[in-house]
Formats: structure tokens, sequence, C-alpha cells
């Protein structure tokens, strides 16, 4: 009995440690920033850095790599523990890819209708190019406006058994 003592004591020690160790831990954790906001988007600070960017509108998921690989930043770090300047060097390059050496087909809007420039766009931009793209197709008359138009589908998919959402389709009996 005598001998197993010291082995309760000393485990004892340990988990007293353990528990400072994590109080330690927490008090840092709540410290840290759990929101971070790039691009006018709010991103989760706990998850590593490629993750998180993929929720920005326009980034996907080799885009997040890419970004990752270009400034040199590990990619299992997280969000969170990225320095101030590290962040505003992630914000100018999703503004300027090509200025950071990305290739064009890179980037989600290449030959832009209007410059004829390759562009890389972010967050709102994408949904205001698309709206424009969409409005310009029906004023010229393609066939892609005309099937915006009429709510068809634009690609192709066929419609014997699809796409018929807000119609009836049937046959009316003859009352008797």
């Amino acid at each position: 009995m005598g001998i197993s003592k010291p082995k309760d004591e000393a485990k004892q020690k340990e988990r007293e440690e353990k528990k400072q160790k994590k109080e330690k831990v927490k008090v840092k954790a709540v410290e840290a920033r759990s929101i971070i906001r790039i691009a006018n988007t709010d991103l989760d600070g706990d998850k590593p850095v490629p993750i998180a960017l993929k929720r920005i509108k326009g980034v996907g998921f080799s885009f997040a790599r890419a970004i990752v690989n270009v400034l040199n930043i590990d990619p299992n770090k997280r969000l969170k523990e990225l320095s101030e300047e590290e962040i505003k060097k992630i914000e100018d390059l999703l503004q300027n890819p090509s200025k950071y050496g990305f290739p064009s087909f890179m980037l989600n809007r290449r030959k832009d209708y209007e410059t004829g420039e390759d562009k890389h766009l972010i967050a709102e931009q994408v949904v205001i190019a698309r709206k424009f793209d969409i409005e310009r197709e029906i004023k010229m008359r393609s066939y892609k406006g005309w099937r915006h138009m009429l709510g068809q589908p634009v690609r192709g998919q066929r419609t014997r058994s699809h796409f018929r959402a807000g119609k009836t389709v049937g046959v009316v009996r003859k009352k008797k």
C-alpha cells in the first residue's frame, strides 16, 4: 500500500498540471479573434486558412490553396492566428491576383466582355457581373436571353419532366 500512494500523488499532480494548461489555453482562445472580415465577408477564425477563404464568393478550393502557396502561409494554420499584415496581403491578392503572378487560367473572369482583360471577381462583384451578363443577353435577344426571359433552362436541359415549378400540367377531363 505504501508504494501505491506516491504513484497516486504523482498522477494527481499530473492532472492538476493538465487542468492549469487547459485553463491557460482557454484564456488565449478568448483573446484570439473568432470572426475575421476579409473582402466584406465574415470568416470563421477557427478554420484553417484555405477552408475559411473558400467562404468568400468567387474563391474556390484551388484558388484558396494557390493564395496560401503564393503567400507562404502554412495551410494548417488557423485564420485567427494570422497577423494583420498577412490578412492585408490576402486582401490585396484577392483584389490584384495578376500582381502576384497568378496565371490567367486561375482567374474567374477571363476576357471580360467590356474591357477584354482577365479579372478575378469576388464577393458582390460576382453577383453584379452575372446580373449584367444576363441583362445583356436579354437585350441582344439571343437564344440564351430568350430562355432567361421565359424562365426556361438555358443550357440545353430537357423540360419534359423537370422545370415545371409553378405551372399546372395535366389533362382536364370532361364533365359527365
